[in-house]
């Protein structure tokens, strides 16, 4: 099972207020502990949101709107993507993160099987080529 991890940002983040050494190294020596253990997909942190833009859709209107977003409890200030074998697993992992204050929401990624028979066997060998294609430009 693969599970998306949201850090959320907090008025620090937003205001592009770094981490010192002590809370990068502590958040290394984590993210080595989720690598050795076969865990860590992906993690990277987030630009604050007034270096963003959102695009919003209605029909065929497109609008673009430029950071910064007003409710910082509701953006992402980073994120890990972890391969575990229950969301229990992913909040056991969770609770040994260095973090401090703050809050991280933990979602499932969908897999193909969970679409059913609307997920089509050409529409799997696309996600699959496409899959490909992305691994291979690591």
């Amino acid at each position: 099972m693969r599970f998306m991890v949201l850090v959320k940002a907090n008025k620090d983040s937003e205001a592009g207020v770094l981490p010192d050494q002590k809370a990068l190294a502590e958040m290394g020596k984590f993210n080595e502990e989720l690598a050795k253990a076969g865990v860590m997909l992906a993690g990277e942190g987030l630009q604050a949101s007034s270096k963003g833009a959102r695009v919003r859709f209605s029909g065929s209107k497109r609008t673009v709107i430029d950071g910064p977003f007003a409710e910082t409890k509701e953006l992402v200030a980073g994120f890990w993507l972890w391969q575990v074998r229950s969301k229990e697993e992913a909040i056991e992992w969770l609770k040994r993160a260095p973090f401090q204050e703050g809050e991280v929401e933990i979602r499932q990624v969908f897999e193909s099987d969970d679409f059913g028979e609307e997920f089509t066997p050409e529409l799997r060998e696309q996600e699959e080529r496409l899959r490909r294609q992305t691994a291979a430009r690591k």
